[in-house]
């Protein structure tokens, strides 16, 4: 459970947390999450893609790679690709990184939870 958790939750947000049946804590971590990475995505938020180039760049994309399934799947699907010069793309932008920072954070609850190192 210490491996799958973690893994699992990374994946699909809140999944590491209701696999181990924190029903409330999964749900909520879940949906909020999943609603940031969403809401990014409809204020034409940028999906950072892995580079070599700029540090804030770099960063960018370890946050959204935090997201896990979700980013997987907007790259696939090649959403958030544009660059949008006004206010609201980059909010958008800066809820995609938010809600991968919060996976990362998830995780770790996730796997302190399956390690008996929080109740």
């Amino acid at each position: 459970m210490a491996v799958v958790a973690p893994a699992l939750g990374w994946l699909i947000p809140g999944a590491g947390h209701l696999i181990q049946k924190r029903w409330i804590r999964g749900l909520l971590l879940m949906t909020s999450i999943v609603l940031m990475f969403v809401l990014g995505l409809k204020m034409e938020g940028r999906v950072y893609r892995p580079n070599g180039g700029d540090i804030l760049d770099i960063l960018g994309f370890i946050g959204d790679l935090g997201a896990g399934g979700m980013y997987i799947v907007s790259r696939a699907m090649d959403l958030g690709h544009t660059v949008v010069p006004h206010t609201t793309a980059d909010y958008g932008t800066k809820f995609i990184i938010v809600a991968g920072l919060l996976n990362f954070i998830s995780v770790a609850d996730a796997y302190h939870i399956a390690i008996g190192k929080k109740p």
